[in-house]
């Protein structure tokens, strides 16, 4: 058993009344405690609908109900899914995918023969039309941007034809959004259909109390298999609670009450590890912790059109970037947990990551650099503003105490995540903090944010980067064929961008995840995706 430390302790009588009454409104405890899996999802779920799965709350619960043509395995390797294989002719636009036969849609009542029914082509023709529907206004219908046609040339054929060549279009088709949904269910519910859900995947859709609890059971009729042909979910059931302080989800997997913890919260990093990242003794005997890299940079941003002629200088930018240590502010702030950024923008755990591109901790340098701009312009003290928003204001304080050693003054200004994301957008701030979690696993994703026609508001382009070089690299990536070429152009342009230094990576986020002892299978990814259908559970020894 776990020790109840004092952080422990202070935490029971919190959440004690609210397990009591999340815990009476289970019914699935029919099945033994190791055949179901049971997590919190602290920041809710607003629909159960894959067409509205944008924040990873919904993409979590949608991706135990739904599947597409293809999937992502946790080296972000697309595989078959829904479709068993596929061919891409015509100058890689055209992709023909044959579907499975034996893919069945959940039972409902609806259906007329054996409630239930088999996928087919159509399904998808209808879904895919159903994202782009400006009356569903579906968040996602920008995955179907470069898509000129799609259709069902028969059964068991499903066809999509590109505008041009788009070398990550795979990867965008493993995302939620492009999920197959039945017509006659969608129809009959209507916009309740978001907790009404019929899909395809290992778990079908059970009971749903908003912001209370959220239970899947077993498909019996699962198409997937393991690598002894023994048919997947190996689990019963999943059971998810909504308490919305971290503190108390914490508390509740220490009791052993939930099987898993995602993520590293401020308000327990301590409680649970050591200051380099290590499972603190009191926890080694019950806890499992897994950690690997997450397609997110964190960094800070500069406008490059800005007439603040601290940003402009390229020295003072280098300066910035060689002027903190990365490795003391993730030892520090993070307790270890995070890559410290010596590479460019694209993130550890995507091809084309390079880590000798970027910058290292190099203090005497720094003041080099900003020595040199004093002399050039005149500017005995230097300062710059650094905007930001509460979240990060421990790692920007950091960071300023760190380059005001350097002769560089640092101005740190605290806004709302809202205004932030409108003044960035549009121009308004000259340094800012920023992140970047990718849409899709792909090194593009990242890129398309230096690409001179993406520049914000229209566009993810918030610095303004323009370089006819990487424009012109950019552009050919698009048309290369060759996966190899490609990654070569993708790390060439990430390097003309810290060249040029319009950012300053600060680290490269890992996930980190924490099961009881009695959980295998359950993975980690860098897209942070959670994959419950490998997932096993033993019984607790008395």
């Amino acid at each position: 058993m776990l020790k109840l430390t004092p952080f422990l302790f202070n935490r029971l009588l919190i959440t004690v009344v609210i397990f009591t009454v999340c815990s009476c409104t289970s019914n699935e405890n029919e099945h033994p405690d190791h055949l179901v899996f049971r997590y919190n999802e602290h920041k809710n779920i607003g629909s159960l609908d894959p067409a509205f799965s944008k924040d990873l709350a919904d993409i979590w619960a949608t991706h135990q109900l739904f599947n597409g043509l293809v999937q992502m395995d946790d080296q972000l390797n697309v595989k078959p899914a829904i479709a068993k294989n596929w061919t891409i002719t015509d100058s890689a636009t055209t992709y023909n995918f044959t579907l499975r036969n034996d893919v069945f849609f959940h039972k409902h009542e609806v259906f007329e023969q054996d409630s239930t029914r088999n996928v087919t082509a159509s399904d998808f023709e209808y879904s895919f039309n159903r994202l782009k529907d400006e009356t569903i206004a579906s968040p996602g219908s920008w995955v179907l941007n470069k898509v000129t046609k799609f259709s069902a040339v028969n059964d068991s054929t499903f066809q999509i034809k590109l505008k041009q060549p788009f070398p990550a279009f795979l990867g965008l088709l493993t995302m939620k959004y492009c999920s197959v949904v039945p017509k006659e269910i969608v129809e009959h519910y209507g916009n309740d259909f978001r907790s009404h859900p019929i899909g395809t995947g290992p778990f079908k859709f059970k009971r749903w109390e908003e912001n209370l609890k959220l239970v899947f059971r077993r498909n019996n009729h699962y198409f997937e298999t393991d690598a002894t042909n023994q048919q997947l979910p190996y689990l019963e059931a999943v059971a998810i609670t909504f308490l919305p302080d971290k503190q108390s989800e914490f508390l509740q997997f220490a009791q052993g009450n939930i099987d898993f913890v995602s993520g590293l919260d401020a308000s327990y990093k301590d409680e649970i590890l050591t200051t380099v990242g290590q499972l603190k003794t009191n926890y080694k005997d019950d806890v499992n912790m897994i950690r690997g890299p997450y397609l997110n940079t964190e960094y800070l941003a500069f406008y490059m059109e800005t007439k603040v002629n601290t940003i402009q200088s390229l020295k003072l930018r280098k300066a910035i970037n060689v002027g903190f240590d990365r490795d003391k502010m993730m030892m520090y702030l993070r307790n270890g947990i995070g890559i410290p950024a010596s590479g460019g923008f694209i993130p550890k755990g995507l091809p084309g990551y390079d880590d000798t591109i970027g910058f290292t901790y190099d203090p005497e340098l720094a003041k080099q650099l900003v020595s040199e701009f004093k002399a050039e312009t005149g500017i005995n003290d230097p300062e710059i503003t650094l905007t930001t928003t509460s979240n990060y204001l421990s790692f920007c304080e950091f960071i300023q105490r760190e380059l005001q050693k350097t002769g560089l003054l640092v101005n740190v200004d605290v806004i709302p995540p809202s205004s932030l994301k409108d003044a960035k957008a549009n121009g308004q701030v000259d340094f800012f903090r920023a992140s970047w979690i990718a849409d899709y696993p792909d090194a593009e994703n990242y890129l398309s944010l230096y690409y001179s026609k993406n520049f914000a508001p229209n566009g993810p382009n918030y610095t303004h980067f323009k370089s006819a070089e990487f424009d012109k690299m950019y552009e050919a990536a698009y048309l290369e064929t060759d996966s190899e070429r490609r990654i070569e152009l993708y790390t060439k342009m990430d390097s003309l961008i810290m060249a040029s230094a319009p950012i300053v990576p600060m680290f490269y986020d890992e996930v980190v995840r924490f099961t009881r002892k009695n959980v295998s299978g359950l993975g980690i990814n860098a897209t942070n995706l959670l994959e419950l259908k490998s997932v096993k559970k033993s019984e607790l020894k008395n």
